[in-house]
């Protein structure tokens, strides 16, 4: 891939207290976000939780009730997309059926009023960067899914924006493609220094690409972090469950003190935990614990529950087991593939040794 130098520096993007309604409807709720020039921020969330409606928004396509979105501090509100420079790829490419690649990609340039050489010259960049300098002439139904992204993606960067927008982009694609295209994305936005957000409800997209993530639900940021962060230590229930696979265990505050809490599990164990902010002495609570976190063995420690084993599904390089605890809790916990495993005689789960779980108040 050849490198290509941008004229622009990298822009820091801001909104403040961003609101939306349709109708009686409030698609997104008060969100407030600072990212940094040249970061790539991922908003993550289930479908309707109001993702897209805020790239609308910053886009200028969705006209917002509250709030602002900012440009190296400058207020872009007033302006119309057209004069907003930024580069957006949708996810379903939206390329002219009737127009070459060369065509495509130098759409924006003359819709900017730039002709001439000029275009020519940044339209071979580009398609060189995107490795598509020998498809000038196809039209887009002579290209896979995977190239008609990749000619997106140049017209994005064409007319050289201060801001990429990404769409779903990769949600077409099938998971080979996808991956090849979230490693070649990457690489364009380090090589070009651009801030660019993209939008997905795939949480592995997400970890792989962005530097940090905000993650929505209902309209709102329930956290905006690093993506080791988010998976080792989750704000609310509502991350924690949509990110990544974890287990909820049942328990109650047994004791407190120095910052550690002694928490009874439902499943027959006492574990010493350090003691989150405003959970007090008897508290419920949800103990949640990543399946690799967990530790089969076949006789019992101070720190073990028993379990019933159930299913072993070999995946790749791991083996994933189920198991039920004494209080009918289902748990799911991963391991090395081993050669051979003596499933019935590992009765006993425990936490392992470099185990981070997370406590959350639980509602009786």
């Amino acid at each position: 891939m050849q490198d290509v130098a941008t004229n622009k520096a990298a822009r820091a993007l801001d909104f403040e207290d961003l609101s939306v309604r349709y109708g009686q409807s409030l698609a997104v709720d008060g969100v407030t976000l600072a990212i940094e020039p040249g970061e790539v921020v991922a908003l993550l969330g289930p479908s309707g939780c109001g993702k897209t409606t805020l790239l609308r928004v910053i886009a200028g396509f969705v006209r917002q009730a509250t709030g602002r979105v900012r440009v190296d501090g400058a207020t872009i509100d007033h302006l119309p997309s057209n004069q907003r420079n930024i580069g957006i790829v949708f996810q379903n490419y939206a390329l002219f059926p009737h127009m070459t690649v060369a065509e495509n990609v130098a759409y924006g340039l003359r819709a900017r009023g730039n002709r001439g050489p000029e275009v020519q010259s940044t339209v071979s960049r580009f398609l060189d960067t995107v490795q598509l300098g020998a498809f000038h002439q196809r039209l887009p139904r002579q290209l896979s899914g995977g190239q008609q992204q990749r000619v997106a993606l140049a017209r994005a960067l064409a007319i050289e924006p201060s801001i990429l927008l990404l769409d779903e982009p990769f949600a077409a694609l099938d998971r080979n493609l996808r991956l090849d295209m979230q490693i070649e994305i990457k690489r364009l936005q380090r090589t070009l220094g651009l801030t660019t957000i993209l939008v997905t409800h795939d949480q592995d997209e997400a970890m792989s690409v962005a530097d940090r993530i905000a993650v929505m639900n209902k309209g709102k940021v329930e956290q905006f972090d690093t993506p080791v962060a988010i998976y080792d230590r989750p704000q609310t229930l509502f991350v924690n469950g949509f990110i990544g696979t974890t287990n909820l265990m049942n328990g109650k505050v047994a004791s407190l003190q120095n910052g550690m809490a002694t928490i009874a599990l439902d499943a027959g164990a006492s574990l010493s935990l350090p003691a989150p902010a405003g959970i007090g002495l008897g508290a419920p609570v949800h103990m949640s614990v990543r399946p690799e976190q967990l530790a089969l063995s076949s006789v019992p420690g101070p720190d073990s529950w028993k379990i019933e084993p159930g299913l072993a599904l070999p995946i790749g390089a791991q083996l994933v087991h189920e198991a039920r605890t004494a209080d009918g809790t289902f748990l799911k916990i991963i391991e090395p593939r081993r050669t051979v495993v003596s499933e019935a005689a590992r009765a006993y789960c425990a936490l392992a040794a470099d185990a981070r779980p997370t406590l959350f108040p639980r509602s009786t």
